[in-house]
């Protein structure tokens, strides 16, 4: 690579970050007033409660690249030991505190052996983990949900999605992201990123002769 090629790559990436930062203060500012009840509801993810996912969250912008190896190794090689482990040390005594927690992180450039569009994409995908089952609405910037939908449908880096999409053509309908051929999925750019990172309850605002199959794909992960 050039001394040019990667200044751009280097401003390209730098680019990413305000975005983070955008979308966890969203995120941070939504689940300001929650009841101890509605930090308790299930999320999208797994299954795992909407607190349970915010200290996830807040472990991924809190781990470098020789922490997270570090944590790999203690937990001998077993990922999900380890994304377990992490969000136990930043879930706190209390929601308070794990808010409060993913606050102090909000500004955050700390990263694992990731990507930053990797990060972006945790971060607004997880976000929908939560808020949906709450029924919070955001109406994401439509330059941020079509970088993160152009990363994932290229790859299958910490979530399966360009497998879970092949033989699918999608199509956006509120900006300019279309990936694929095939049977047609049709619908917002962020119902798109979240059906094609797994999450089912997704393809209910979708359309297209491909929804089913791709709803298939989603039980099936």
């Amino acid at each position: 690579m050039t001394d040019s090629e990667l200044t751009a790559d280097r401003a390209r990436r730098a680019g990413v970050w305000p975005l983070i930062h955008a979308e966890r203060a969203a995120l941070a500012a939504d689940l300001a007033d929650l009841t101890d009840e509605r930090w308790a509801i299930r999320s999208l993810c797994d299954d795992l409660t909407v607190r349970e996912v915010l200290a996830h969250l807040t472990s991924g912008a809190s781990l470098n690249s020789v922490r997270w190896l570090a944590g790999v190794i203690r937990c001998r090689f077993d990922f999900d030991k380890q994304v377990a482990m992490r969000l136990a040390e930043q879930l706190g005594a209390n929601p308070a505190e794990t808010l409060e927690r993913f606050r102090r992180i909000v500004p955050s450039t700390t990263k694992p052996p990731l990507p930053a569009l990797a990060m972006l994409g945790e971060t607004v995908v997880h976000a929908e983990d939560i808020r949906r089952p709450l029924g919070i609405r955001r109406d994401h910037p439509i330059e941020v949900v079509t970088r993160v939908a152009e990363y994932y449908h290229g790859t299958d880096l910490v979530v399966l999605a360009k497998g879970r999409i092949g033989g699918l053509r999608l199509v956006a309908n509120d900006g300019h992201f279309t990936t694929g051929s095939g049977p047609l999925v049709f619908g917002s750019t962020v119902a798109l990123v979240m059906a094609m990172t797994g999450r089912a309850a997704y393809c209910d605002d979708l359309e297209g002769d491909g929804v089913g199959l791709l709803r298939e794909r989603c039980g099936q992960a």
